[in-house]
């Protein structure tokens, strides 16, 4: 994967690279294949100069047995010159099969292949005319001047055909010399243009590594704004969400003490006033008494309700029984309305009062909502007091959901959750598919103030 985003980064790499390498492959076998066929062409030349002085050795070899053999007549000297005559043979064969594609040498060889026959066929008549008996025949032919004028011609021959060889060994050393330069001086400038493309490539890489360590840096720098920016903007969105839960339940507790006070005693008033005109009337107008009872009943009504609403806007349980009690009470009422087995396990715990009133609403709130979603047969709630902590907890049988799916509307938890978060405490939401719901929630217990005496 580097490699696909440096060939990326940087397009002209590649194809320099491969042209580099071309070219280094080109020479390499170019040098190769051109030193191969300098080496054959020296190793047939070497082929040549060795048949060429086989040839004269052999010539001489067969000679040197003829003389042994006329001298003291003795078979064994027939020997050298049978194997001297195998050998001729071989080297003439050589040198025609080196020589067939090089006519400016033909001429040379046809006269070494007339010498060497010649000089061949006195020592085979010498040879023959000893056998024969005629021995002053043959002596007056190995003395005469003809067979050392052949030996003398086929050496010159030998020699010349020799110094041809050796300017083609001098040639071929030469072009195999400047076959190696001509690689070496390649290999050395294609090396130097690799070397500088690598700095070059190097170089802007650095450049590179430089701009993008910049742009990290300012992306991180930005980044760390972003989060500066964020976190101001959680707490002072925590800070105005505290503001209107405070400010809330003030208007609740001014709304329910105005609901109290006032509508109280204007509906006290009115029950009052009422009674009087029912007692005044006696059994004189039967339909109007009818219609003071039905008026009875409605002041009634509207009383009850007063009561619930001052209620749910501030529990009075909460205030004049503690928390376990209303608790106790808030659990009761549900269960009668919901039909719901509601199972309360409540100890007193130690607390300040908007504690007590956050431990409410949790409770409120989640039981509200598992009547909405939960579908559930029984209740849990749970208080007590542990390590200096006060644990809540409403946990139901109910089918319960994923957590991690993004609920429709989440603002009940949302709400729960920044009530316990302004009282220094956690909110912890467990639920899976098919196994329930449970809320736990817990807060630091109330430090208890020492009474002065």
């Amino acid at each position: 994967m580097k490699a696909l985003e440096i060939v990326k980064r940087s397009p002209i790499v590649f194809p320099l690279a491969c042209l580099a390498a071309g070219a280094m492959v080109f020479i390499s076998e170019g040098s190769y294949w051109r030193s191969i066929g300098t080496l054959d062409e020296l190793g047939n030349v070497g082929i040549a100069r060795t048949s060429i002085q086989a040839l004269a050795q052999s010539v001489l070899d067969a000679e040197s047995g003829q003389r042994g053999y006329l001298l003291t007549d003795r078979k064994e000297y027939l020997l050298p010159y049978e194997r001297a005559m195998s050998k001729i043979n071989e080297s003439l064969l050589a040198l025609d099969q080196y020589y067939h594609d090089k006519p400016a040498a033909q001429q040379a060889l046809a006269q070494l292949h007339a010498l060497t026959e010649t000089k061949l066929s006195e020592v085979a008549l010498t040879v023959r005319l000893h056998k024969e008996g005629k021995g002053d025949a043959a002596n007056e032919i190995v003395l005469s001047d003809i067979g050392k004028e052949k030996m003398e011609a086929i050496r010159a021959l030998g020699a010349e055909l020799l110094a041809q060889e050796n300017v083609k060994v001098v040639e071929g050393r030469g072009d195999l010399y400047e076959t190696l330069r001509q690689s070496r001086i390649g290999i050395t400038t294609l090396t130097a243009l690799s070397l500088l493309a690598l700095f070059m490539y190097l170089r802007q890489r650095g450049a590179l590594e430089v701009q993008q360590l910049e742009l990290k840096r300012a992306v991180q720098a930005e980044r760390d704004r972003l989060e500066v920016e964020v976190s101001e903007r959680t707490a002072q969105l925590t800070e105005l969400a505290q503001h209107l839960q405070t400010a809330r339940e003030d208007e609740r507790n001014r709304l329910a003490r105005d609901l109290h006070d006032e509508l109280g005693a204007l509906l006290t008033s009115a029950k009052l006033d009422v009674a009087r005109i029912k007692s005044r009337l006696g059994g004189t107008a039967p339909e109007a008494l009818e219609r003071i009872n039905h008026l009875v009943d409605t002041l009634n009504s509207g009383i009850a309700m007063k009561r619930r609403i001052v209620e749910d806007l501030r529990p009075s349980a909460l205030s004049n029984l503690g928390l376990v009690a209303a608790l106790e009470i808030l659990t009761r009422e549900f269960a009668d309305s919901s039909g719901l087995q509601v199972h309360c396990t409540l100890e007193p715990v130690e607390l300040d009062a908007t504690a007590e009133l956050v431990v409410y609403r949790v409770v409120q709130e989640a039981i509200t909502n598992l009547t909405k979603y939960a579908k559930a047969h029984n209740v849990w709630v749970s208080l007590a007091g542990r390590d200096g902590r006060v644990e809540v907890s409403v946990r139901d049988d109910g089918v319960g959901f994923d957590t991690r799916a993004k609920p429709v509307s989440a603002h009940g938890l949302v709400g729960m959750r920044y009530r316990v978060q302004a009282e220094g405490g956690t909110l912890t939401l467990v639920s899976a598919a098919g196994q329930g719901t449970s809320i736990q929630v817990s807060l630091p217990r109330a430090v208890a103030l020492s009474s002065t005496p």
